[in-house]
């Protein structure tokens, strides 16, 4: 080894065994019930102020999936004194920007502003939060836009896949069995006052977790944002559903998604997981990261780079607050279909048999140390988004200081057992996109369970079985 690369190697291996630290921030318990999280980070002159409300679309009703989602739109649709283009013009003037989102567990808003604009941005975001005025065009508007999109990601093979999946892996009844943005049978059934309401009882300062990190001076930022999360009444809490698994299934499943159409099959395959907390994240991850979470993972290797059957395929974990899915997903021209999947699944069962050895853990370690910091750290809006999941989960900073430690204490032996435990053990579970004259026949093989849907059939439900 030349003096040149000794060095560098020595200095990775330093890289790689340093511990990543959350810095220190405060906590307060509001009197509202909002919870209120300050953190100092003055490499740039920006700070991010983050709300998030408790709830989700694990809150919804069937009925009316999709509506946590558009309510948190339409906020920025008009708000305080402003309608929707005067309250975009007062950001843009600012410099500032507003992102807004809703997943599984919570909605949220994220305002950015320069140090120096804070009073203005904060007014601004005050209004979005607690004086949203949700005007009736805006509703109209934004309603039709979801309800396209949603008959459109149909001509989407790999968009479809992904949103008929919550239905057919979770099963009526469940809370995650439904799009996040729901579809056009649930938006149809929303009007401008059911907006009103949901915003009324979700969004209220016992759902509330207000964090702001960046260029901040805690004395004078701290009082403001008390007086901000004030102005929402304090409601009734969100009650957390109680632990709900996926169904437990005895043999394996298929449901093909019939798209003429389609010159190409789309396909996932699943099995039952874990949730955010569960003890064995840490050696999930590491499994994942060389099963199919990386370019260069098992997977990919020889879905795409040896056999050329698809342009990439990879696995994950989900880690929401209920039990999620572990999945496989890919595509491949429909000649191929049944050569692509029987390839996928001799990887799992290598996976299963043969799991993997200590040059591997080694690289996936040193992968997801490398990617950890810049991925997560780096900017006050990671950072605050690392704390608001930390709160909703029920965390504490030792999932992020500790992070580092578990991964070098996870054994070869360990990661081996989890990958036996976890990937293929129970039913696997077949949901495919496609040409079903073209594969019917020939994907039979894999599940004695099988249904043929349409994909011109309106909404994302599935037929139960």
């Amino acid at each position: 080894m030349t003096p040149r690369l000794l060095v560098f190697t020595l200095a990775a291996a330093a890289i790689m065994s340093a511990q990543v630290k959350l810095p220190p921030y405060s906590k307060k318990a509001l009197p509202n019930g909002a919870t209120l999280i300050l953190l100092n980070k003055p490499d740039v002159p920006l700070v991010t102020v983050r709300a998030l409300f408790r709830g989700g679309a694990e809150a919804e009703s069937a009925a009316q999936a999709g509506i946590n989602a558009l309510t948190v739109e339409l906020m920025r649709r008009g708000a305080g004194a402003r309608p929707a283009e005067e309250f975009a013009e007062a950001l843009d003037a600012l410099g500032a920007s507003l992102n807004t989102g809703a997943n599984r567990q919570f909605s949220f808003a994220s305002v950015e502003f320069l140090t120096r604009t804070q009073s203005e941005a904060l007014a601004l975001f005050g209004d979005f939060l607690a004086r949203p005025t949700f005007p009736e065009d805006e509703f109209k508007k934004a309603l039709a836009q979801r309800i396209d999109a949603s008959k459109a990601a149909k001509d989407n093979p790999g968009a479809a896949l992904a949103l008929f999946f919550p239905s057919f892996f979770y099963g009526p009844g469940h809370p995650y069995a439904r799009p996040s943005n729901g579809d056009e049978l649930s938006l149809a059934n929303l009007t401008r006052q059911s907006l009103v309401d949901w915003h009324k009882r979700m969004f209220v300062g016992r759902n509330l977790i207000l964090i702001a990190a960046g260029d901040i001076d805690e004395k004078t930022l701290g009082p403001r944002l008390e007086k901000l999360a004030s102005a929402l009444p304090a409601g009734e809490a969100y009650q957390w559903r109680q632990s709900v698994a996926p169904p437990e299934r005895k043999q394996p499943r298929l449901l093909l998604i019939d798209k003429p159409d389609a010159t190409q099959t789309y396909f996932m395959v699943a099995t039952p997981g874990i949730d955010r907390t569960h003890p064995d994240r840490t050696q999930l991850e590491i499994v994942n990261t060389l099963f199919g979470g990386r370019f260069t993972s098992m997977l990919n290797d020889e879905l795409r780079v040896n056999s050329g059957l698809t342009y990439g395929a990879r696995s994950s974990v989900d880690e929401d607050r209920l039990t999620g899915a572990i999945s496989i997903s890919t595509f491949t021209p429909a000649e191929t279909t049944v050569k692509a999947i029987d390839l996928a699944l001799e990887v799992l069962n290598r996976l299963r048999t043969q799991g993997i050895d200590t040059e591997q853990l080694l690289s996936a370690r040193n992968y997801i140390k490398g990617g950890f910091p810049t991925q997560n750290l780096e900017t006050a809006d990671q950072v605050a988004g690392i704390l608001g999941e930390l709160e909703i989960f029920g965390l504490n900073k030792g999932e992020i200081d500790d992070y580092f430690s578990r991964l070098d204490a996870a054994t070869l032996e360990q990661v081996n057992a989890t990958a036996k435990k976890w990937y293929g053990a129970a039913p696997l579970q077949f949901l495919l996109v496609g040409n079903a004259e073209k594969i019917r026949e020939d994907v039979k093989k894999y599940a004695p369970n099988m249904k043929v849907r349409s994909i011109k059939e309106p909404g994302f439900g599935v037929p139960a079985f």
